[in-house]
């Protein structure tokens, strides 16, 4: 029955679904929306010129990424700034990655040493701010980023742990995009230079470290208030 059910949803309409699905991620993820901000289905399908059910079907999905809550008898909204969120998700990061790159350094192979070397060159090429995204980092840059701490960790070979990376890192993303204003002192190419070096050395140690440490100012820059596109705080 259930092969059946997905049998008959034509070619049209899933595409049509993941199209309004990609428009709403890109627009939590490029800060349209600020924390807290109702995400009325009513509203997007007009918006969209799509029906409410594939709006539903969508946000949904961007729930289910942590780009979104759902709210008991009040609809959805994007995720409101906590300390105590981010700080949790911070913390799971902080558990889990250091875990998978020690895993990577241990069984990736000469082609996972070549993909870290070309995602970090890729990174370090890529600007991490352009004029017409103003004080956000660029979307190439947040690209480039996911990209090089992806490869590190994926080595691993492990499937379920990457998914659970994939997860984790939509949800810091979207409040890393939110505070990356905050601290624009850091110092990031320095961060990612060491870690690659170490991985590449195959140094467990001082890979996980590096690793932590990063994390660990990527949760430091997330506490605290942040600031709205337009000026307010919230």
């Amino acid at each position: 029955m259930i092969g059946m059910a997905r049998a008959s949803v034509s070619p049209g309409k899933q595409m049509l679904s993941e199209q309004v699905y990609t428009r709403l991620r890109d627009a939590i993820m490029r800060g349209d929306y600020a924390p807290g901000d109702p995400l009325k289905p009513q509203d997007l399908a007009r918006k969209m010129g799509v029906s409410l059910a594939i709006v539903r079907e969508a946000l949904v999905r961007v729930v289910g990424e942590g780009l979104a809550d759902r709210l008991p008898n009040r609809g959805f909204a994007v995720p409101a700034f906590s300390d105590r969120r981010w700080q949790e998700i911070a913390e799971a990061r902080r558990t889990i990655e250091p875990v998978l790159l020690r895993m990577s350094i241990e069984r990736g192979d000469v082609e996972w040493e070549t993909r870290v070397r070309a995602a970090h060159h890729r990174l370090v090429r890529t600007p991490a701010f352009v004029p017409e995204e103003g004080e956000y980092y660029s979307e190439a840059w947040s690209e480039a980023h996911r990209i090089f701490h992806r490869t590190l960790v994926e080595g691993c070979g492990n499937v379920v742990l990457l998914e659970t990376f994939d997860r984790l890192w939509t949800a810091s993303e979207l409040a890393r995009r939110w505070s990356a204003h905050r601290n624009p002192g850091r110092d990031d190419a320095e961060e990612h230079g060491r870690l690659e070096a170490a991985a590449l050395a195959r140094d467990a140690d001082a890979a996980a470290a590096a690793l932590t440490g990063h994390l660990a100012l990527t949760a430091a820059g997330l506490t605290g208030r942040t600031t709205r596109r337009g000026g307010g705080e919230t």
